[in-house]
């Protein structure tokens, strides 16, 4: 897979770029606020219907415009589609596939798949568990489509569970409104439990899938480690009960049902109303669980594992994010698909060494896109094509095409 044509309309600080692109190494090579970001940024919004900047699509459309469009020509397979989002702030943003117009923008996902390599990736470590939430969720995404529209439903849920919780609990106690919000909050427990459980098992899953990928690539990126230091864990909001954890402890390949994480949750809930009344929000559910990061002590050590975050030294944690990157990329590879790479001004904060073992790695990749203040700064592995970008304008300056 890879994009062979991308073109922008009043996206980010272009009004207007069109750009050629091969398979292999691409670099874009620029000064800090030349537009060499938002290129590669255009491309993973197509993949993942946000940004790995932002957190809203405001900043993405260009000063003085309403709104924005990104295409992209996206060969699989030896064949060409063109995908096209139109980004509307405050309003619906629509998607072609070919120009025909597509009923929901997320019938996108999955189309193109991309793996983002940036100097946020240490929000990975370092950051809220809902750093970590969302690396999850995203990569489930990219996997499984249909996923976005469970998320999208929970998300729903919550907030409409939210209001409830708020309404039941500045109620009197007894009154009228108060029994009918909590007689509504009911059915909006049932579906919180429903489309929680199932959030909650992808993520599960998705973390014993992912597991041996980290150790792997921890190794490879971290001085002297071994694939066992790296550990992650997927750790929920509530207690599973205890003839669950038996019984998945008596099995290691067996993770907790749907059913069962499902009456969990209505359990886990039912035990917290009083808090959850008190404090006005949900308190049981994925959205409060999160992706334990750890390391071990190295070599002869006792079996202690300690949390990355607050106890990582700045290589480490640069290590482990980038593990996360590169165990991403070789799961999206087992499904069969070669996911573009974009390695966005990450050189620059790697020492020589974890420069060239990252080049190394990626270097196979079907296109790997980089970005880069200097190109001094792309090592040598990562040759290819270069474009100039400067002053709103994107030069390629290697003689071809």
């Amino acid at each position: 897979m890879y994009v062979s044509h991308l073109s922008l309309h009043d996206f980010r600080s272009y009004a207007s770029a069109d750009v050629a692109l091969e398979p292999g190494v691409t670099a874009f090579i620029g000064r800090n606020g030349q537009g060499k970001t938002n290129l590669v940024e255009a491309i993973d919004y197509l993949s993942r219907l946000t940004s790995h900047r932002v957190a809203t699509d405001a900043p993405l459309i260009r000063a003085g415009a309403e709104q924005a469009v990104v295409r992209a020509a996206v060969v699989r397979d030896g064949r060409t589609a063109t995908l096209e989002i139109e980004l509307n702030p405050g309003r619906t943003n629509r998607a072609r596939i070919n120009k025909s117009p597509l009923p929901r923008a997320r019938e996108l996902l999955g189309l193109v798949r991309t793996v983002v390599f940036s100097p946020e990736d240490l929000t990975l470590v370092k950051g809220d568990p809902s750093d970590r939430r969302r690396f999850l969720d995203d990569l489930l995404v990219l996997r499984t489509p249909r996923l976005a529209g469970v998320r999208a439903d929970y998300d729903r849920v919550l907030r409409q569970r939210n209001t409830l919780l708020k309404t039941a609990g500045h109620a009197r106690r007894g009154s009228s409104s108060q029994e009918g919000a909590l007689a509504t909050l009911g059915v909006w427990d049932a579906h919180l439990a429903r489309t929680g459980a199932e959030l909650l098992a992808e993520r599960i899953a998705l973390v014993d899938q992912l597991r041996p990928y980290v150790g792997k690539a921890y190794e490879t990126v971290a001085r002297g480690a071994s694939r066992d230091d790296a550990e992650i864990t997927y750790k929920p909001s509530f207690e599973l009960p205890r003839s669950v954890v038996e019984e998945v402890a008596q099995q290691p390949s067996r993770n907790p049902t749907q059913a069962e994480l499902t009456e969990a949750l209505l359990e886990e809930v039912e035990r917290r109303r009083r808090d959850e009344l008190d404090r006005g929000v949900s308190l049981v559910g994925p959205h409060r669980d999160e992706l334990l990061l750890t390391l071990g002590n190295g070599p002869g050590d006792s079996g202690t594992r300690l949390p990355v975050k607050g106890y990582a030294s700045h290589g480490e944690s640069w290590s482990f994010a980038l593990a996360l990157r590169l165990a991403s990329y070789d799961l999206l590879r087992s499904d069969g698909d070669d996911p573009i790479l974009i390695l966005d001004d990450v050189f620059a904060e790697l020492d020589t060494e974890r420069r060239a073992q990252l080049a190394d790695l990626v270097a196979g990749a079907e296109q790997v896109l980089v970005t880069a203040a200097v190109a001094a700064d792309v090592p040598a592995a990562l040759a290819g094509a270069r474009f100039e970008v400067a002053g709103g304008q994107v030069r390629r300056t290697d003689g071809v095409g």
